[in-house]
């Protein structure tokens, strides 16, 4: 069975998994960081993409892009860009400097958004390095951000993990382009991340 198949086929009657993806949605407060040892640091891990929308919608724009190109790439850009993450995480939490952090988060939406908007569709090895470029940034925030008394690793298996679970729900909404109502819906939810970029390159958000 075709794996977008496979995906549609395990969806069907299961509202947990429509609630799971609501809940990545629900704001997180920053006490999170003041967690200690492997499991503090695990959760502080996992709760930190979810502090900033910032963060959010890229990597929902990852999972929805993924899924509007088609199957391969589906299960390629979620694969490239936490790995990439975590990369960019070890240098931030070895204090490499990286320029312009934040701006390359901001603009990860704004590209990202306007690449689903406009239907874009580029080789998935070009489609691939768009990703894993703009997942160095969110590693470098992520790494830099580390609470001194949390486990570096347990932190990074931590965002990685919930970067994951964004990327499904990403996912589950791209597929919805299979269907051409589908896709004009999933290309406005591409136009509202590009919005929510811009609003954090301009000092809006």
């Amino acid at each position: 069975m075709p794996a977008t198949r496979f995906i549609i086929a395990r969806a069907k009657g299961h509202p947990a998994r429509t609630v799971l993806c609501l809940l990545l949605l629900l704001p997180v407060t920053a006490s999170a960081h003041t967690e200690t040892g492997a499991i503090g640091g695990l959760l502080s891990g996992f709760k930190h993409p979810l502090t900033g929308l910032d963060h959010m919608v890229a990597m929902l724009a990852v999972g929805l892009w993924g899924a509007f190109l088609g199957p391969r790439a589906m299960w390629t850009l979620p694969v490239v860009f936490p790995v990439v993450m975590a990369l960019g995480g070890a240098a931030g939490v070895l204090g490499m400097p990286l320029p312009a952090v934040e701006t390359g988060i901001a603009l990860s939406g704004v590209m990202l958004g306007l690449l689903v908007a406009f239907a874009t569709k580029p080789p998935l090895w070009a489609a691939a390095i768009v990703v894993g470029f703009f997942g160095v940034f969110h590693g470098h925030a992520h790494g830099t951000e580390l609470p001194g008394s949390a486990n570096a690793l347990a932190y990074s298996i931590g965002f990685v993990v919930s970067t994951g679970l964004l990327h499904l729900c990403g996912i589950a909404f791209g597929l919805l382009a299979r269907w051409p109502w589908g896709k004009m819906v999933v290309r406005a939810g591409g136009g509202i991340i590009a919005a929510v970029g811009f609003a954090f390159l301009f000092g809006l958000l």
